[in-house]
């Protein structure tokens, strides 16, 4: 019998269970904000950055960090949106799955990355095509890159400002998957807090550097 013939509830898995403060966490600097949609599940202690984009409607609202310094294609980094198909120097798209193409909107700035390769901006998204393919989306963007991206090297697109941190989710939030997303709101930490350094799940040393934060034994503080 499948879960399904049965009367059942199923909860997923708890994610808030970990002690993320050493420090009083009534003590910490926080600021409510809204987070953008299309990224699922955020879970706590995640590093954000905020969407810097000049002309989105998106701007201002925040989005995971990205942990640039190192791509495996195992980081934790909900941010990314994997290309599925290798993209040639001086094209102006990117092929995505569906359900990561709702991680953006027309007026994105988008960046390219991949392992051995810096970041780049390619400008604006001018957009995005959900209906000649059920399960892919093709993301067509103003600036031609000047770089060869390929799946063998874990490449990924993601919004601008996402590589800059400037804060940490006090408390697991959903923003939705897919098109049915709708964002969420949530508290960013700022400041005058000690974490756990292993439930920080996506800070780098990048990261680190941008919100001022410093390693004292198995604790991060920002």
């Amino acid at each position: 019998m499948s879960r399904g013939d049965a009367p059942h509830v199923y909860h997923n898995d708890q994610v808030d269970y970990q002690a993320l403060f050493f420090s009083n966490p009534e003590a910490c600097l926080e600021i409510p904000m809204t987070m953008q949609r299309g990224y699922g599940l955020i879970k706590v202690g995640t590093v954000v950055g905020v969407n810097t984009s000049a002309s989105s409607t998106n701007k201002g609202k925040y989005i995971p960090y990205d942990p640039h310094a190192t791509i495996t294609g195992a980081e934790d980094a909900p941010g990314r949106a994997y290309i599925v198909s290798n993209h040639t120097s001086g094209a102006y798209t990117v092929i995505v799955t569906m359900e990561d193409s709702y991680k953006f909107i027309v007026g994105d700035d988008l960046l390219l990355q991949g392992s051995g390769e810096a970041v780049e901006n390619v400008g604006a998204i001018t957009t995005i095509d959900r209906t000649t393919y059920g399960h892919i989306a093709t993301i067509t963007f103003t600036v031609a890159s000047g770089k060869n991206y390929t799946t063998a090297n874990f490449a990924y697109a993601c919004v601008e400002g996402s590589e800059t941190a400037v804060g940490v989710l006090k408390a697991a939030r959903d923003t939705g998957v897919g098109t049915d997303s709708v964002g969420a709101l949530g508290n960013l930490v700022i400041g005058n807090a000690l974490f756990y350094t292993g439930v920080l799940l996506n800070m780098d040393s990048n990261a680190r550097t941008d919100v001022s934060a410093s390693l004292i034994s198995q604790y991060t503080k920002i």
